[in-house]
């Protein structure tokens, strides 16, 4: 028998697959940013790293963005 969560979209399995893979996430970006500055030798400036982070949530959205575009086209059967 499936048990329906009415107030939530998200099942307890659900909760915790996204507390493990924001887990990860933080965990890859705490080490690339280690492998970064231990390796370089170059700092960063503050400036550098805000125009670093905008870029890269520039760039997910737009993918994300595109990715929507050819789910809602390919729902509405425009994609022939």
């Amino acid at each position: 028998m499936i048990k329906k969560y009415p107030n939530n979209k998200f099942s307890p399995a659900g909760w915790l697959t996204l507390a493990v893979l924001f887990a990860f996430l933080g965990a890859s970006l705490w080490y690339a940013i280690k492998v970064w500055t231990a390796m370089s030798g170059v700092a960063m400036s503050g400036f550098g790293w805000t125009f670093l982070v905008l870029g890269v949530i520039v760039i997910i959205a737009l993918g994300a963005g595109l990715m929507a575009l050819v789910f809602y086209s390919a729902r509405q059967d425009m994609d022939r």
